[in-house]
């Protein structure tokens, strides 16, 4: 559509010009054109809409944090461990337990079986942390500044391996009678976190237990490679292992290579592979005291006044 300015100028070049030839009317419009628009339809930019202030770009919101993020380890709420007492010889790996569902009718197996999977998954304790890989160094939950009550403690499963003194031992026959710390790691990183409750240049007071009462307290490493290559290696190197260690200590160090399921992992909270756990184990294998990743605030001294505690109670 031809803007005002220009049907005005061509209105006048051909209503009221002179009678001349159409050549000079030609020339005449052109010039009236020029002199109303100021310039050529050619040099005019493209026809569109004036560009208006861009609004500034809404903030996005932040993203949700990952559990590992939010997630602050808090102290045990109850007792970790198994109802049932170990028994030497479980968990050796090599026996699949299968219940034996025979003698009932398809209503009952089937009952049965709902009644497993509820025991099975509402036991469960540390379900609702299993994302937690990641937070404070893998730490999974604050140890408790007292031990666990005798008669509400649960137990501490039977560990099937090797030792640096036989080839086939299990854990329940070295933790009874005994109050026992516990150390349970995967990886070099994970025995330094376990070092930071019980070494012997952290934890000097640990260590004088110890060796003032020999038949009562001791100390006892698992490590748990289900690796084969690495497995393999520990024990290419368990000389080296041995020469760190008396050798009245040498059954203290278990090699467990299977045998470590699910279940026992989530009954006691060995969630992260990686990270180094620590556990006070009485004199009936139950676990008084827990605790996970780097020592951190009075855990050390927690655990060290649960550990002359249960020496006390068994003089």
């Amino acid at each position: 559509m031809l803007q005002p300015r220009t049907a005005v100028a061509l209105r006048r070049a051909f209503l009221y010009s002179p009678s001349i030839c159409l050549r000079c009317q030609t020339q005449i419009t052109t010039r009236s054109l020029a002199q109303s628009s100021g310039r050529t339809f050619t040099s005019a930019p493209v026809l569109r809409r004036p560009a208006t202030d861009p609004k500034p770009p809404l903030t996005e919101p932040n993203p949700d944090p990952k559990d590992e993020d939010i997630f602050i380890p808090k102290p045990l709420g109850r007792p970790v461990g198994f109802k049932s007492p170990p028994q030497a010889g479980e968990n050796a790996g090599n026996i699949k337990i299968k219940k034996d569902y025979s003698g009932m009718t398809l209503k009952q197996r089937n009952l049965e079986k709902r009644k497993d999977l509820v025991e099975k998954w509402g036991s469960n304790y540390f379900r609702d942390f299993k994302n937690i890989r990641k937070y404070r160094s893998g730490k999974t939950f604050m140890a408790n500044p007292r031990i666990f009550k005798k008669e509400a403690a649960l137990y501490f499963p039977n560990l099937h391996g090797e030792t640096l003194a036989e080839k086939s031992a299990d854990t329940t026959p070295v933790l009874q009678g005994k109050i026992t710390v516990v150390n349970v790691y995967s990886s070099q990183w994970g025995e330094a976190q376990a070092q930071t409750f019980t070494g012997k240049s952290v934890n000097t007071e640990l260590h004088d237990i110890l060796a003032e009462y020999p038949g009562i307290a001791q100390m006892v490493d698992v490590n748990i490679e289900e690796n084969s290559m690495k497995a393999w290696i520990i024990a290419l190197f368990q000389w080296r292992l041995r020469a760190a260690r008396p050798k009245e200590n040498w059954g203290k160090y278990f090699l467990v290579r299977k045998g470590v399921t699910e279940r026992i992992r989530e009954t006691i909270g060995l969630l992260n592979g990686r990270v180094g756990y620590v556990y006070l184990v009485d004199e009936e294998c139950k676990i008084r005291w827990a605790g996970s990743g780097n020592a951190e605030g009075t855990e050390m001294e927690d655990m060290n006044k649960g550990f002359k505690k249960l020496v006390a109670e068994t003089l």
